[in-house]
C-alpha cells in the first residue's frame, strides 16, 4: 500500500548536490514526491511509495550524499494526493 511521508533534513544540506541525489535514490526505490530547499537552510523531501521504500529512503536520508552534513531528520506521515515522479525545486 502506498503511502507518503514528509521529511525535513537540516545540516550541511544546500549546496551539496543533496536534492538532486534524493531524486535519483527516490527513482531507484520507485518513489515519488519532491526535493525543495527551505528558506531556513533545510531541504524538505516529500516521498510516496510503499512502506520497505520509504524505509529505505529515510535511511538514505540520514547520511544524504556524500558532500551532505546531516544532523537532523524529522519525517512524519502526510496525506496527500500521490504524485507522479519525483521533482526537484
Amino acid at each position: 500500500m502506498k503511502q507518503c511521508i514528509q521529511c525535513l533534513i537540516s545540516g550541511r544540506v544546500q549546496g551539496v548536490f543533496f536534492r538532486a541525489s534524493a531524486r535519483a535514490e527516490a527513482k531507484r526505490l520507485d518513489i515519488s514526491g519532491h526535493a525543495i530547499n527551505l528558506p531556513d537552510g533545510r531541504v524538505e523531501v516529500l516521498a510516496c511509495g510503499e512502506t520497505v521504500a520509504l524505509e529505505a529512503m529515510k535511511r538514505w536520508l540520514e547520511n544524504g550524499p556524500s558532500g551532505a552534513r546531516v544532523e537532523h531528520v524529522e519525517c512524519k506521515p502526510v496525506s496527500v494526493e500521490i504524485l507522479s515522479g519525483f521533482h526537484v525545486g
